[in-house]
C-alpha cells in the first residue's frame, strides 16, 4: 500500500471548496477571459465592446459605430443598431440588459434568434468588460426612450431606469478599466485607429469613428449620442469602405510592387446559406515575405484555424495543376510547395459561419471544421477560374512560385553547406564567440555586441560562467529581400546563427537554443539605432519564436559617467544628469563632454561650514560601448544586479520591421515623406 500522505493539520472537506459567484471568476483569473492584463488585454476590451456593435452591423441592424477615448482613461463605444434589450428576462426576473451585463454565458447569440452570425462565442464580452471595470454605464436608447443602468466591477449600482426621450436608436457603452487589474490603463490611441480601420475593411457600408478626446476634460459624453455632435478638436479618424477585403489587400500593398495588375477577389455563400460565406481577396508583389490575414465572424485570428489550412491546400493545388496543364513548368521539376506559393503573398480570408468555435476567449485560432472544406471549395473553384480568364496575371504569378521553389533549393543547399561544413572543420562554434562555461541554457546570456573593440572590453568584464560575447563587425546583412542563401553566405550572420544554436528555417528547433537571454548591446547613436533595427528585423523574420518566447532582451547602457568629489554616478538619460549633478546648474549650456565644473555651495551651507569647499563635477559623455573599460561596462551594463534590460515583444519588432520597410526598401516617396514628418523628433547627436 503507498505511504500515507503527510499530516498538516488542514482539514479537507466541502467547506474548503470556493464557489466563484456572479462576475468573480473573471476578476478572479482575467488571463482566462482575455489573455492578459498587459496592453493586449486592456485593449481587448474594447474589442469586446466593439464586437457586440459590429454584430449589429453584420446583422444590417446598425451603420455607423464610434469608439471614443474619453478623460480618465474611460471608453465609451456608440452603435445605431437596434439597442440591448431593457424588458424583464423570464428566465433572471430581471431586466435583460442587467442579466446580459452581469451574467457570463448570456446574450443574444446562443439560440441564433438575435444573430444569424456574429463574433461571440460564449456570451461573455459584456459582462467581462464590466467585471473589469470601477465604473460602467450603459444607456440604451430604444423605442423613443432613453434606458440607463450603472455598474461598479461588475455588479449594478442600481436597477434599469428611464432616464429621458430620445428619437435615436441604438447602445451607448462607458467603461473605465480597473488600475487594480490592469498596470497600466492608457490606451494607445494608435492601436485603436489599425484594430478599427480593419474592420471597417470586412463590413461593407459600415461607417466608424475614432476619437482622442481625453485632452478635454470638459467634455460631457454621457449627454449626446455621438461624442462627434460637440464639435470637439481632438484626433479623429473615421473608416467607410466599399471596397472591401480587396481594398484591405490595397492597404496592405501600399509599399510593395504588385507582380500582377488585378487583385484576385471572391465572395460566395456556402451551399446556397446566406448565413455562411467565404469571401477571400489575394495579389502578390515583390517581397519574400508572405502577409496573410485570417478572420472569422470578423474576429481577427492571429494564430490562423481551419479556414487558413483551406486556403493553402487550394492555393497549392490550383496553382500546381494551372502550371502543369499550360507548361508553365517543365515535366522533371518538382511540385510547387506550400513554403513556394506563400513567398510574397498578401491575402486575406473572412469566413462567416452561423455555428462557430474558437480556441479560446480571445479567439485567437479558428477551430469549426466546416471551414476547412468552405474555404477550399469556394476558393479553390473560383481560383482556378481567375487564373483562367487572366493569363497574363497567371503567368506572373507562377513566375514568381517558380522563382520561389528555385530559391528554396537553392537556400536549402546553402544551408546544409554551412552546417556540414562546420561540422566537419570543427566550427561548431564560431571563432569570435567568447562562449560561457556554463551549458544551462536557462542561466545562460549571449551579448550580441558592436564591433571588436566593445567586445574586447566586454570578454574582459563579464561573467565568464554565464555571459557569451559575439561581437559583430559593422552592420549586418539587410534581410528583408534576402534569401536563405544569401543569408547564409554573410559571415556575421552566419556566426549568430551558429552560436544560437537553433538552426534557420525548416529545421528551426527553439529546444536548442542554447542562451535563454540574448542581449543586443550597441552603440548610443545612430549606427547603433541601425544595427538594433538590422538585428531585430532578422530574429522578428527568421527566428519569430525567440522574440515570443521573451528571450531578446536592449541593454541600456549609460549615457555619462558623473564624478562629484569621490563619488561616481551614472546617468542614463540627460534628466538623470541634471538631477545628479544639481537642479540649479544649468547643464545643458554649461558642460560639454568630459567637462568639469564647480558646483556651489547653498547660503545655508556655507554658513553652516564656511571651511567646505565646493564639490567639482566630472561628466563624461559615452558615446560607445568601446569607450567604457572592462569594469564599468560590467557595473552599468553586465552586472545582473543592476543592469537595465528592456525585453522585446512581437509589437516592437513588427514597428520596427514596418520603420525598416520604410526608410531601407523600394519605395523612394514613402521614405522621403517618412524622413519630412518625423525629422522634428530626431534627436541629433552633434
Amino acid at each position: 500500500m503507498p505511504e500515507k500522505a503527510k499530516q498538516t493539520g488542514h482539514k479537507y472537506d466541502a467547506q474548503s471548496i470556493t464557489v466563484l459567484e456572479g462576475l468573480e471568476p473573471v476578476r478572479k483569473r482575467p488571463g482566462m477571459y482575455i489573455g492578459t492584463t498587459g496592453p493586449d488585454g486592456l485593449h481587448h476590451l474594447i474589442w469586446e465592446i466593439f464586437d457586440n456593435s459590429r454584430d449589429e452591423a453584420m446583422g444590417g441592424f446598425a451603420s455607423d459605430i464610434e469608439v471614443a477615448l474619453l478623460p480618465s482613461n474611460r471608453i465609451r463605444v456608440v452603435d445605431n443598431g437596434r439597442g440591448i434589450p431593457v424588458d424583464t428576462h423570464k428566465q433572471t426576473k430581471v431586466s435583460a440588459l442587467e442579466t446580459i451585463m452581469t451574467t457570463l454565458h448570456a446574450g443574444g447569440k446562443f439560440s441564433g434568434e438575435g444573430y444569424q452570425v456574429s463574433g461571440g462565442l460564449h456570451g461573455v464580452g459584456a459582462s467581462v468588460v464590466n467585471a473589469l471595470s470601477t465604473y460602467c454605464r450603459v444607456d440604451v436608447h430604444k423605442d423613443g426612450g432613453i434606458y440607463m443602468q450603472e455598474y461598479a466591477m461588475g455588479k449594478r449600482k442600481a436597477a434599469v431606469k428611464k432616464v429621458g426621450s430620445t428619437k435615436q436608436q441604438g447602445t451607448v457603452v462607458t467603461f473605465q478599466p480597473d488600475p487594480s487589474i490592469f498596470p497600466d490603463t492608457n490606451f494607445d490611441f494608435k492601436k485603436v485607429v489599425n484594430h478599427l480601420r480593419q474592420q471597417a475593411y470586412l463590413v461593407k457600408g459600415l461607417r466608424i469613428t475614432v476619437i482622442d478626446a481625453r485632452e478635454t476634460p470638459k467634455v460631457d459624453a454621457e449627454d449626446v449620442f455621438y461624442v462627434r455632435e460637440l464639435g470637439l478638436e481632438a484626433p479623429s479618424m473615421g473608416f467607410y469602405f466599399e471596397g472591401g477585403l480587396m481594398s484591405l489587400v490595397k492597404f496592405e500593398n501600399q509599399l510593395q510592387k504588385p507582380v500582377h495588375k488585378n487583385i484576385f477577389y471572391v465572395e460566395k455563400a456556402a451551399n446556397g446559406n446566406d448565413y455562411e460565406t467565404v469571401e477571400v481577396a489575394l495579389q502578390y508583389v515583390d517581397d519574400i515575405s508572405s502577409r496573410i490575414l485570417p478572420f472569422a465572424n470578423n474576429i481577427y485570428n492571429a494564430e490562423g484555424g481551419t479556414h487558413v489550412t483551406g486556403f493553402k491546400t487550394a492555393l497549392t493545388r490550383t496553382l500546381n495543376t494551372y502550371a502543369r496543364k499550360n507548361n508553365l513548368v517543365k515535366e522533371s521539376e518538382d511540385n510547387f510547395t506550400g513554403e513556394d506559393v506563400l513567398e510574397g503573398l498578401t491575402a486575406v480570408i473572412s469566413v462567416k459561419l452561423r455555428e462557430i468555435q474558437f480556441e479560446g476567449q480571445t479567439k485567437g485560432k479558428l477551430g469549426s471544421v466546416e471551414a476547412q472544406a468552405m474555404v477550399t471549395t469556394i476558393f479553390g473553384e473560383a481560383f482556378s477560374a481567375f487564373l483562367e480568364e487572366n493569363p497574363d496575371d497567371a503567368r506572373a504569378m507562377i513566375n514568381k512560385v517558380v522563382l520561389a521553389l528555385k530559391a528554396r533549393k537553392a537556400a536549402k543547399a546553402a544551408k546544409d553547406s554551412v552546417l556540414r561544413k562546420g561540422a566537419l572543420e570543427g566550427m561548431t562554434l564560431p571563432g569570435k564567440l567568447a562562449d560561457c562555461s556554463s551549458r544551462s541554457a536557462e542561466e545562460s546570456e549571449l551579448f550580441i555586441v558592436e564591433g571588436d573593440s566593445a567586445g574586447g572590453t566586454a570578454k574582459m568584464g563579464r561573467d565568464r560562467r554565464t555571459q557569451a560575447i559575439l561581437p559583430l563587425r559593422g552592420k549586418i546583412l539587410n534581410i528583408e529581400r534576402a534569401r536563405l542563401d544569401r543569408m547564409l553566405g554573410s559571415e556575421q550572420i552566419k556566426n549568430l546563427v551558429v552560436a544560437l544554436g537553433t538552426a534557420i528555417g525548416d529545421t528551426f528547433d527553439l529546444s536548442k537554443l542554447r542562451y535563454h537571454k540574448i542581449i543586443i548591446a550597441t552603440d548610443a547613436d545612430v549606427d547603433g539605432a541601425h544595427i538594433r533595427t538590422l538585428l531585430l528585423t532578422l530574429f522578428y523574420r527568421h527566428f519569430r519564436l525567440v522574440i515570443d518566447g521573451g528571450f531578446i532582451y536592449i541593454a541600456q547602457p549609460p549615457l555619462y559617467k558623473i564624478r562629484k568629489g569621490k563619488e561616481v554616478h551614472y546617468a542614463y538619460t540627460d534628466a538623470e544628469k541634471n538631477k545628479i549633478v544639481g537642479a540649479d546648474i544649468n547643464v545643458e549650456d554649461t558642460i560639454e563632454e568630459n567637462a568639469e565644473i564647480n558646483t556651489e555651495d547653498t547660503e545655508a551651507e556655507e554658513e553652516e561650514n564656511p571651511k567646505k569647499k565646493s564639490a567639482k563635477v566630472s561628466i563624461q559623455r559615452y558615446k560607445g560601448l568601446g569607450e567604457m573599460n572592462a569594469e564599468e561596462l560590467w557595473e552599468t551594463t553586465m552586472d545582473p544586479k543592476v543592469r537595465i534590460l528592456k525585453q522585446v515583444t512581437v509589437e516592437d519588432a513588427r514597428d520596427a520591421d514596418k520603420v525598416f520597410d520604410i526608410l531601407m526598401g523600394t519605395d523612394v516617396p514613402s521614405r522621403k515623406s517618412f524622413i519630412q514628418s518625423n525629422a522634428k523628433k530626431a534627436t541629433l547627436d552633434v
